[in-house]
């Protein structure tokens, strides 16, 4: 059985993120037909790999946490339904804040002035899923969000 990830991204001038879950792959897209990008993360026994667009992503759990990359930027999650972690470097990187309440996930990336909120229907996944596929979204569509590109 199918179950779906569906949400927004930044608001009214932000992306729609829609992500089917089939067992442990999740496929969808962020963003429409012009400016999106494509999202196949798989989970694995060690964490999380994968792809947005042409960037790839690979996260592992360590010491309760998530880390990794996402494309050139570094990943920390922890949690499960309440997620906090941050995306990027020090100085030049982004929080990350959300809470799963029943199907539904809020979320902050970023500062509460500077940065996306985010809101998501999660079906039956984990609000870490949720929140990590918010902050691929982000990752891809958002040009401060890779400086290195």
């Amino acid at each position: 059985m199918e179950d779906l990830i569906r949400g927004r991204l930044g608001g009214a001038d932000g992306y729609d993120i829609r992500c089917a879950i089939a067992g442990d792959t999740i496929k969808g897209r962020a963003g429409g037909k012009l400016h999106g990008k494509d999202i196949n993360l798989e989970i694995t026994e060690r964490g999380v790999q994968g792809s947005i667009g042409a960037d790839s992503v690979r996260i592992e759990l360590q010491d309760g946490e998530l880390r990794g990359n996402v494309g050139a930027q570094k990943l920390t999650l922890r949690g499960v339904d309440r997620v906090t972690g941050f995306l990027g470097e020090p100085i030049v990187g982004w929080n990350i804040v959300a809470h799963q309440n029943g199907e539904k996930l809020a979320g902050q990336l970023g500062s509460t002035v500077l940065g996306r909120p985010f809101e998501l229907d999660l079906g039956s996944a984990p609000g870490w899923v949720g929140t990590l596929v918010a902050v691929v979204a982000f990752y891809a569509l958002e040009p401060r969000a890779n400086v290195s590109r």
